[in-house]
């Protein structure tokens, strides 16, 4: 691999140095005083004058080192007398003729500092040209190019994907043999794109298919084609696609796509020329170049909304391949990947820790093994247990600890109510999460405490009740401070938001509402997506938004008197539970439950 110097100020600056440091060794060497000619016959009169060069107008010459502590020592004059050489001769002086010529020095004092100047300038150039290429470079594109050592990664690198695998192995068996195809006559997908959530393994799967097929890998970032200057990215697509013909077979890759290939005339005022060209280059490109040629051009995005109907058309991107968030078996294959880095590892129970780790991708996972190793260097562990592991979920989903922050002795006692509420009310109705911890020690930016409920399997549906007994369960907190202290708190702010949006999404998606009946009220997305979060206005009448007011705040009271009446019944419970609580300040749902055991025998 070819090595690249950083610029440094220093480089210019040292330059500088040496050119001052010449200027003045050369004008100290040569320098020569001039004298009146009077001073120069003082000189005769007093035999200082070791020899003289003599010109038409003037008169050069060097004293004698004795009389100047020896040094030489020259001086020059204006000829004034014009039979010169009779003094000359008079005082013994050895002397010549000359003829005057400024070449000397002009080439030592203007012409060579001039091209030391140059030779800095050029040597910096030089050196800051792979950070900052020159405008001849400018149409060049920027894409990696990763040769077959560079790439050790393949398949059994990556886990949890293995439908997406699967759609891919045919690319790789294509690329190594070309001819099992074209003697069929058939073709292979111009172009393949990797579709789904961020952390999901888009790059790595590209990565590792061409780790898996043995040829070069061009990967660039759709957002490295656009430039300030117009046609600038459209050169950048050419070039790319000669240089991977040259080098075919090969896969070139364009990592976030949307960057580049977002719908053209959409999106405010105008649109960006630059972009809308480079783009229109892109798809003359795949237009243009042969698939049997041996170049696969790969995609990823997670927004394929955004994209432009022409990338997706027939004879573009042919094909799509999700990579969706792997299920509780390709998380637990995932953590064996990123566990073989893990030198010290002790007892593990995958099949728990991946049941904890519901809705995380790759990304997610890899944190998470990283975090629970850095806990347990930290504690000065020898080995990375499972509690290491729980503790970086938590992490990750809570924040970090605060042990520090001080709460006064009121505000834990509410806090310990509000955060057993939640507990208990979800331990009492069917079909909730299972609670893992409860906890009073404040976490991330706002929690003073939380309940952390984890399901144990994937779950793809939720019947109305369930959804019913969740709202419920968030209510729970609200309700026990109201039953114990008789008012309640702001700390329930959260709880409502979501309790509040799963009845409306009930409501307006879902069609569990007997007034509204089985109809979708809720506005599509827009079009562009240009602002996350944006929709269009929802087609229903004021009469309409009114009911559905009236139904989600139906839901809401009807499932927090369920949550009041539970925790009415279980106030005994939920007085011993809290003060065991604020003992040790974290219980595990294990914990609670013997609790509630050791209060129902009594």
């Amino acid at each position: 691999m070819k090595k690249h110097y950083k610029f440094s100020i220093w480089y210019f600056i040292i330059g500088i140095w040496g050119v001052l440091l010449l200027q003045n060794y050369l004008a100290s060497s040569f320098a020569v005083k001039t004298i009146p000619y009077s001073q120069f016959i003082s000189y005769l009169e007093q035999g200082k004058i070791a020899q003289v060069a003599i010109s038409t107008n003037q008169v050069q010459g060097r004293l004698k080192s004795e009389t100047t502590g020896g040094k030489h020592q020259y001086f020059k004059t204006i000829r004034v007398d014009p039979e010169i050489s009779r003094l000359l001769d008079k005082y013994h002086v050895q002397y010549s003729g000359t003829v005057e010529s400024t070449l000397i020095r002009d080439l030592l004092s203007w012409i060579l500092p001039v091209f030391i100047f140059l030779g800095v300038w050029f040597f910096l150039m030089k050196k800051m040209m792979p950070q900052q290429p020159g405008f001849m470079a400018f149409g060049k594109n920027k894409a990696k190019i990763y040769k077959q050592e560079d790439i050790n990664i393949t398949f059994n690198d990556v886990a949890g994907v293995d439908e997406a695998k699967v759609e891919l192995e045919e690319i790789i068996e294509f690329l190594k043999t070309p001819e099992k195809y074209t003697a069929f006559g058939g073709q292979m997908p111009k172009g393949l794109l990797l579709v789904g959530p961020p952390g999901t393994g888009k790059t790595m799967l590209a990565k590792a298919v061409a780790g898996e097929s043995n040829v070069p890998f061009f990967g660039i970032s759709g957002s490295e084609f656009v430039e300030m200057f117009v046609g600038l990215g459209a050169a950048r697509v050419r070039d790319l696609f000669e240089e991977a013909k040259k080098n075919s077979p090969c896969i070139i890759f364009i990592d976030e796509l949307d960057a580049l290939g977002k719908a053209r005339g959409v999106g405010g005022v105008g649109g960006h020329d630059e972009r809308e060209q480079t783009l229109n280059q892109l798809l003359v490109e795949m237009d243009g170049f042969d698939s049997n040629i041996g170049v696969i051009l790969m995609a990823a995005t997670n927004r394929p909304e955004v994209l432009d109907p022409a990338l997706l058309r027939p004879g573009r991107f042919d094909r799509q391949v999700l990579v969706d968030r792997p299920d509780k078996e390709g998380r637990k294959k995932i953590l064996e990947v990123h566990l073989r880095k893990i030198t010290r590892v002790g007892e593990l129970d995958l099949d728990r820790l991946a049941a904890m780790t519901a809705g995380m991708v790759g990304a997610d996972l890899a944190n998470l093994v990283n975090e629970a190793t850095l806990l347990a260097v930290r504690s000065n562990r020898k080995t990375v247990e499972m509690a290491q592991f729980e503790e970086a979920v938590e992490r990750i989903v809570a924040g970090l600890e605060k042990k520090n922050r001080v709460i006064n002795p009121k505000e834990r006692n509410v806090v310990a109510y509000h955060e057993l509420g939640h507990a208990l009310v979800a331990m009492s109705l069917p079909g909730t999460d299972p609670v893992q911890k409860i906890t009073i020690i404040p976490r991330g930016i706002a929690a003073l405490g939380y309940t952390m409920q984890l399901p144990t399997e994937d779950r793809f549906l939720m019947n109305q009740s369930e959804l019913l007994n969740k709202i419920a369960s968030l209510l729970g907190g609200r309700a026990a401070e109201l039953t114990v202290f008789n008012e309640v708190s702001t700390g329930a702010h959260n709880d409502l938001a979501k309790a509040t949006d799963i009845a409306r999404s009930m409501i307006i998606e879902y069609g569990m509402s007997d007034k509204l009946g089985q109809v979708y009220l809720k506005g599509e997305p827009t079009a562009q997506f240009l602002q996350p979060g944006l929709r269009t206005a929802a087609e229903y009448s004021e009469e309409t938004a009114r009911i559905i007011d009236e139904e989600v705040r139906k839901i809401i009271d009807k499932q927090y008197e369920v949550a009041l009446n539970i925790l009415k019944n279980k106030q005994s419970l939920l007085k011993k539970a809290a003060e065991i609580l604020l003992q040790k300040e974290k219980i595990t749902g294990a914990e609670l439950e013997e609790i509630i055991a050791g209060e129902q025998q009594s």
